[in-house]
């Protein structure tokens, strides 16, 4: 079930250099692999298609009826979404598969193995591990023949000739199970006696089920994706076109503290194992000859990670990034990188404002924080993703609570500003090295945000 990384810190595959101009040209197509949420970082590399001209093919997990069942999109959901759009319903996992439980032959949810676990007796709780095996096993089997199915119709959207990014969205899948989200609120948020290490959910079997269902949503399906593909690819290549496939993953990021870039983590993260997964995916199709790329993005707030506080205290030190690049900035990207803190400036309480010293400030807190003793024994990158401890926890939730201090609206927070500017960067990146897809792995640090921002060729 566990990963680990062959690489190490001081040699990342990190992109130092802008990638040259991408060849994509209008009517290419960029195929959305996964629901498009809002304020994700999909959006970054959509929307820098989208200004390029490619048609952008979005697709859906689908939705669940009262009763469980997995549909596609009523009419009535359809009528919103930009076209085109295969509405083949592409939710991964198994925490929803039925199966056979017992000698009585019932059926049930994965889920319902932990009907009645309650707070004070998840750790202790024991269910049937083989019968979650067998709840994955057709959890994959259900989700290949959807992928058969979507392929099919996929191939009518794409005219011989034209280059094709598949594009990976799918990561998460913590279980729908009702004990899961209290015990994770205890192992993301808690303190004090409400404190729970995130080892020991590692180690129960509500964990071993949440790791497994990962897997499934944020590696294997990149893993279908890549096979399935493979007559629709072949007949792209034939045609003269090429075939690239992009997956978002998180290993850690490069930040700026001390003057330098830094590789740091957040602690815990939960999804590491799937992440590392991922990777080890896209260099099996690299070693095959398929272009593959996993792109190591930086933290940043989004609608589905308001759970994980603390998250956001690396995305800070942008801000000294982005101001470091105005040495070299000129024209376009000189202007933007001037708006951003201008912009970020504006976001803060009156009393920081003066001369952008609240950069100055926050790069001082966080390379205090970066550098001290507990948070530098939660960040070894040999030991990725490592497990959380009280005493890190409480100095990561009292650092972003500190750092939040600073807005002046706290329905409008500097982090939000930071994170769209990493998505645009992200997008225009990946977007551009989608062309060669010369490594498998590639981390964007902080170094390389501020560079693209400051080129003057992002959104």
């Amino acid at each position: 079930m566990f990963h680990t990384s062959k690489l190490s810190p001081s040699r990342l595959p990190a992109l130092r250099e802008l990638p040259a101009e991408a060849g994509f040209q209008a009517g290419d197509v960029l195929v959305v692999f996964g629901e498009l949420f809002a304020r994700g970082y999909a959006n970054g590399i959509v929307d820098e298609a989208t200004r390029r001209g490619l048609k952008v093919i979005r697709s859906t997990v689908g939705r669940r009826t009262p009763e469980g069942e997995l549909r596609a999109l009523t009419s009535d959901e359809l009528a919103s979404q930009p076209q085109p759009f295969i509405n083949v319903p592409l939710e991964a996992g198994f925490d929803l598969e039925s199966i056979e439980v017992g000698d009585t032959g019932s059926a049930r949810t994965a889920v319902s193995l932990f009907d009645g676990v309650k707070l004070s007796d998840w750790i202790q709780a024991k269910v049937d591990l083989q019968a979650l095996e067998r709840a994955r096993d057709r959890g994959r089997a259900r989700f290949r023949d959807q992928v058969r199915r979507y392929m099919r119709e996929l191939k009518t959207h794409i005219a011989p000739g034209k280059n094709v990014i598949f594009c990976h969205t799918m990561a998460g899948g913590v279980p729908r199970t009702k004990v899961i989200m209290p015990v994770m609120n205890r192992v993301f948020k808690g303190q004090g006696d409400r404190h729970v290490s995130s080892q020991a959910l590692y180690e129960s079997d509500l964990g071993r089920f949440a790791l497994m269902n990962f897997d499934e949503v944020t590696a294997e399906t990149f893993k279908v994706l890549i096979e399935e593909s493979a007559a629709l690819r072949s007949e792209i290549e034939k045609s003269g076109g090429r075939a690239s496939y992009l997956a978002f993953g998180y290993h850690g990021t490069e930040i700026l503290t001390k003057g330098q870039m830094r590789w740091q983590t957040y602690t815990p993260y939960f999804q590491g194992w799937a992440k590392m997964k991922l990777e080890d995916y896209a260099a099996e199709a690299q070693a095959q000859g398929h272009r593959a790329c996993v792109y190591n993005c930086p933290e940043i707030l989004t609608n589905s990670s308001s759970i994980f506080i603390g998250v956001e205290v690396s995305l800070y030190p942008l801000l000294g990034a982005l101001r470091n690049s105005l040495r070299s900035a000129e024209g376009l990207g000189k202007k933007r990188i001037e708006t951003i803190l201008q912009e970020a400036t504006q976001l803060v309480k009156p009393e920081f404002r003066e001369s952008q010293a609240f950069i100055d400030k926050i790069q001082e807190f966080v390379d205090a924080y970066v550098s001290s003793e507990v948070i530098q024994r939660h960040s070894e990158f040999a030991k990725w993703p490592q497990a959380s401890e009280l005493k890190q926890m409480e100095k990561m939730l009292s650092a972003s609570e500190e750092l939040f201090a600073l807005n002046a609206d706290e329905k409008q927070p500097m982090t939000s500003l930071l994170s769209e500017q990493v998505f645009r960067a992200t997008g225009a990146l990946m977007f551009h090295d989608a062309w060669t897809c010369s490594r498998p792995v590639v981390w964007l640090g902080h170094d390389a945000m501020a560079s693209a921002l400051a080129s003057g060729r992002t959104l």
